[in-house]
């Protein structure tokens, strides 16, 4: 468990000598207490990515000068990508959901038990099912119907309310329904989904009876973030359960379910951790 607030510094760029101590050097002269720091080079691609997490109880400088000392000193001289979070100040994550109830409940359970150190201030769905249920949680419940006709007054519909509430990010628990590329514009790595496979495989209608039809001896769940692309987006977690010839398919449903329940949850986790630093439609996940 967190005691202390802590801030962490997200950095991408292209590697090159000098980026380590140069960052570090400079937190150091600042007097930071680094708690945590990792670091990936992509060698294929000479891309490099860092993480580094330090208190800020005794920090001697606000964040907003930070930035700045920052920008200057490392950022520009090193052309970083580069980002900022305080631990401290919760995101605002918003669920999408339909009829499917594992991944919803699953969710709102740890969030609830504190597990999930964010705010739910809203929830969005298609149908008005799981509204009671919602709302005795204490949380916001709007239902926008989609069809092929409304799709885009829909996602009007959609951004209004996510700006309305202030939402950081969303999480699509089951969400049978296409987002629309305007939400998506809008949200850029910050909508993650889970997809009932280790994908790619089994798309479109019921895939775990397809994966019966087929024998396979894995059952698979991959949560990503959402592109315009369906499917195709950044992976941050994927997850597997060996079955076999015994199995019916009630069997793979509720295997499958769990997986979806574990890796969604994973992902939000680290997402809310701030371990994804995603590029080039793919990710790295610090541990």
């Amino acid at each position: 468990m967190q005691t202390d607030n802590t801030a962490i510094l997200l950095i991408r760029c292209a590697d090159r000598e000098g980026l380590i101590s140069a960052i570090t050097a400079q937190l150091s002269r600042l007097g930071a207490n680094i708690l945590y720091l990792d670091q990936h080079v992509d060698r294929e691609h000479a891309h490099f990515y860092m993480r580094v997490e330090w208190s800020l109880n005794d920090f001697s400088i606000s964040l907003d000068d930070f930035r700045v000392i920052f920008l200057h000193e490392v950022a520009n001289k090193y052309n970083l990508s580069w980002e900022i979070h305080e631990r401290a100040k919760r995101e605002r994550m918003a669920i999408f959901v339909s009829r499917y109830t594992h991944c919803y409940f699953d969710l709102l359970s740890r969030w609830k038990a504190g597990e999930l150190p964010v705010d739910i201030p809203l929830v969005i769905s298609n149908h008005e099912d799981l509204r009671e249920e919602t709302e005795g949680f204490g949380i916001t419940f709007m239902h926008v119907p989609v069809s092929k006709k409304s799709r885009i007054e829909a996602a009007e519909e959609h951004l209004r309310l996510l700006s309305e509430h202030e939402i950081d990010f969303v999480v699509l628990a089951r969400y049978m329904q296409i987002v629309h590329p305007r939400v998506i514009d809008n949200y850029t790595d910050a909508i993650i989904n889970i997809h009932h496979s280790f994908l790619p495989s089994f798309p479109g209608a019921k895939p775990y009876h397809q994966a019966y039809e087929r024998g396979v001896k894995i059952i698979g769940a991959t949560a990503h973030y959402v592109t315009e692309e369906l499917d195709a987006g950044p992976i941050i977690d994927q997850d597997v359960e060996r079955v076999d010839h015994k199995f019916c398919v009630a069997d793979f449903v509720r295997i499958g379910q769990d997986v979806e329940r574990k890796v969604l949850s994973r992902a939000v986790q680290n997402h809310i951790d701030k371990k994804v630093i995603s590029h080039n439609n793919r990710t790295v996940v610090f541990s």
